[in-house]
């Protein structure tokens, strides 16, 4: 991005230090803010991540469950549930040693349960296309078929990551995926 003609100050997000911005989109005063920054988010995400899963693995007919699944289940910190079970507000039952268990109907009474993770959401299958030319469209049959320029089908090509094969001369790309594209246009 150009940088800017003006002088303009931002607060870093990072460590809170005042400093004058190089592009408008500059939210961290040096390189190593944006690292730690970039850092702290990926930690943060990866707790959430682990967070969702555990939550997810508790089975619902279960009366009684451990800190580390409520922690997980309704998003309370965990030293905040120990200092409750302290002060005996929550009650809990004390069953060996690192094996303390809270009756789940004590915590939802005190607490909502926190939102599913984004994060938990399965990554999509990978889409497979055949790239037999029976069930393909050359470059040149997609450019007569669409009235289009050859170097706008290539730079949609690209920009939809739509997968090609050349076989020789010609260059094939899928017909489902091309007709999905332009069939706006036709």
């Amino acid at each position: 991005m150009p940088s800017l003609g003006i002088e303009i100050k931002r607060r870093c997000r990072f460590c809170g230090k005042e400093f004058i911005i190089k592009t408008l989109d500059s939210y961290y005063c040096s390189p190593k803010c944006s690292k730690a920054a970039h850092a702290r988010k990926k930690r943060a995400e990866e707790k959430e991540r682990k967070m969702a899963l555990i939550a997810k693995m508790v089975p619902t007919i279960r009366e009684f469950i451990s800190v580390k699944e409520a922690v997980a289940i309704y998003g309370v910190e965990r030293q905040t549930l120990y200092r409750l079970l302290r002060k005996g507000i929550i009650p809990c039952i004390n069953i060996g040693e690192r094996m303390t268990r809270i009756r789940r109907a004590d915590l939802e009474s005190m607490f909502p349960k926190r939102p599913v993770a984004q994060a938990i959401k399965e990554a999509p299958l990978p889409k497979l296309y055949s790239l037999e030319p029976e069930d393909c469209y050359t470059i040149g049959e997609v450019c007569e078929k669409y009235h289009i320029n050859d170097s706008s089908v290539w730079a949609h090509v690209r920009k939809y990551s739509i997968p090609s094969r050349q076989i020789g001369n010609f260059v094939y790309v899928p017909k489902e995926e091309i007709d999905k594209l332009y069939k706006s246009e036709q």
